[in-house]
């Protein structure tokens, strides 16, 4: 923990981190203008006094559009990688602690996932499911449980054998009990710094999905979107790309950062994340 207390690029990427969360709950009341309000007579202004972000091809307001779609990016992002955090625990932790047959099927059952490129594989779900804001959900869930999973599974397996684990069996208590009450609260550092990653990562999908038109739909005031919206006018409106694109960075590499930090005071023995 002490060198995570002066490690300048933690602390950092943690207060972009909360800067970004802040705004994502209080930003749409900040915003100066509805993302959704049109001014035709006020269509790509330059960033100025009266729109700081400038102005897009519908007269609406880059500022507003990038502060609302901060909330997008953590609910979606947030709630995928929440969701893929309990499942991939509770599947991490039946594996790893009955092993045998059920480990193997298991981790084979996840191994045909991890054998797809990420985007490849989500742009195939999506178009199997069809793009909706719970379908990109779900599709970023799937994507991420395996290797959750795969992180719980590995901290189980040397857990199970500790002298703790023994002796709650010892004492009578239930596999249920064993799991959640003795298991998983050891497993969760390791659990907590790979979440934490693959929100990073959630992010930058969802943007992604959204660029290629397969995630969510207009008017919705996603970053990724408004980029996919915005490239045609790169050469004549900068800022109507740059912004959202710059949101999108900044956050992702905040992220990272605070996921830095959070490895080493929970894991001191590992290196930077990859």
């Amino acid at each position: 923990m002490a060198r995570t207390r002066v490690d300048p690029a933690a602390w950092a990427g943690t207060a972009v981190f909360l800067l970004f969360l802040a705004l994502a709950v209080a930003g749409p009341a900040l915003a100066p203008y509805g993302h959704q309000e049109q001014n035709i007579a006020q269509r790509l202004q330059p960033p100025g006094p009266g729109h700081l972000f400038g102005t897009d091809q519908y007269g609406r307001d880059v500022l507003s559009r990038v502060l609302a779609g901060s909330r997008e990016v953590f609910l979606l992002g947030g709630a995928a990688t929440l969701l893929a955090a309990v499942l991939g625990a509770t599947l991490g932790l039946v594996a790893g602690y009955y092993g045998g047959l059920l480990d193997e099927a298991l981790m084979r059952l996840l191994d045909v996932f991890l054998s797809f490129p990420p985007l490849l594989l989500a742009l195939l779900l999506l178009a199997t499911a069809g793009p909706s804001t719970r379908n990109l959900v779900a599709v970023v869930t799937v994507l991420y449980v395996p290797v959750l999973a795969r992180v719980t599974r590995s901290a189980v397996l040397e857990l199970r054998a500790q002298a703790f684990v023994e002796a709650a069996r010892v004492r009578g208590e239930r596999d249920l009990y064993i799991l959640f009450r003795e298991i998983l609260p050891n497993a969760l550092p390791p659990l907590l710094v790979e979440a934490s990653m693959r929100f990073a990562y959630s992010i930058f999908l969802v943007a992604s999905l959204g660029f290629l038109g397969v995630g969510v739909q207009p008017p919705s005031p996603d970053w990724g979107l408004q980029i996919n919206e915005a490239r045609g006018f790169l050469s004549t409106a900068p800022w109507v790309l740059l912004f959202p694109a710059a949101a999108i960075s900044l956050l992702v590499v905040a992220t990272n950062l605070m996921t830095d930090g959070l490895r080493r005071a929970l894991q001191p023995g590992i290196g930077r994340s990859r």
